[in-house]
């Protein structure tokens, strides 16, 4: 019989966050979830509320508590992470960040990205820019995320991996509102804005990356690793999918040298090499299978 775990999970109130702790509760860990007290955890985790940010709030609130693991679903600033690292020194047995697709934003690269093209132990940190500005944390989600990374590795206090997230889709609780762009104007035939060079990227369904992070919780692999669904879905394709739920729709695509594009319109490719975690002793599903399925949720129209 399994031996329970303790695990924490920061943030994990909505979208493949609430996924994954269903998941563990099911695996039979002991489950604690630590928010701003935005949302209660399911039946059977115990809840603690505080602010991530406020050093003293955390403390106090985890009080004597150890874990297992800790999984954080809600850190993107190097000053987050710094405060995790001096926090949880000693309190837990191995620490999972859930990252971004996004830390790869500067490569370029018609080969799927291994997760060695971002060290993060070689990534510089800035802990003075103004990342509590949510303005600004917006423009850089990215770099905060790959400043975090490198945070925890740099001086690890304990065993680290950074789970790097490819695009997430499917789900009837998909809060992004990217689906439903393509299905509004598909609907109304107005035109979808995409880069002149519109490059494909990688993506992950909802309850596939809830399943690898649960996964993960029981792993001891440490380092970066990449989290995606076999193959590459250009916007057409994917808007192929959505117009299947639109059938009075029009598609139109307007090339744009310049300015804002439609959601998962890319002038860079955004692939990722899921080989490691293959390795690792994950299996992932293939995008074109469970792509219809996906916005069949999202769009609320379950064929």
């Amino acid at each position: 019989m399994k031996t329970p775990r303790e695990v924490l999970v920061i943030g994990g109130s909505r979208y493949f966050g609430k996924r994954l702790i269903a998941r563990l509760l099911a695996d039979g860990d002991r489950v604690t979830v630590l928010n701003r007290g935005s949302s209660a955890p399911p039946p059977g985790a115990v809840h603690l509320v505080a602010d991530r940010d406020d050093e003293s709030s955390l403390n106090r609130a985890l009080g004597p508590r150890t874990f297992d693991v800790v999984i954080d679903q809600v850190c993107y600033t190097p000053r987050q992470a710094a405060i995790a690292r001096r926090i949880f020194a000693g309190r837990t047995r191995r620490y999972v960040m859930t990252s971004t697709v996004e830390v790869y934003e500067y490569e370029d690269s018609i080969a799927l990205v291994r997760e060695d093209a971002v060290d993060p132990t070689t990534v510089s940190v800035d802990l003075e820019l103004p990342w509590d500005d949510p303005a600004f944390l917006d423009s850089r989600y990215g770099e905060g995320k790959r400043q975090a990374e490198s945070v925890f590795s740099e001086h690890p206090s304990f065993p680290f991996t950074a789970i790097r997230v490819a695009h997430v889709l499917g789900g009837d609780d998909d809060f992004t509102g990217r689906l439903a762009h393509y299905a509004d104007r598909i609907r109304a035939g107005e035109p979808i804005a995409v880069p002149v060079d519109n490059q494909p990227a990688t993506y992950i369904h909802v309850e596939e990356i809830a399943d690898f992070l649960a996964w993960t919780a029981g792993q001891d692999f440490t380092g970066p690793v990449n989290a995606a669904s076999r193959g590459l879905l250009g916007t057409e394709e994917l808007c192929r999918a959505v117009a299947a739920h639109v059938p009075e729709g029009k598609t139109v695509f307007q090339p744009v040298e310049l300015g804002e594009v439609s959601p998962f319109s890319f002038a860079r490719s955004y692939g990722m090499d899921n080989a490691r975690a293959t390795r690792l002793g994950f299996t992932f599903g293939d995008v074109r299978q469970w792509l219809p399925r996906a916005v069949a949720e999202t769009l609320g129209n379950e064929a």
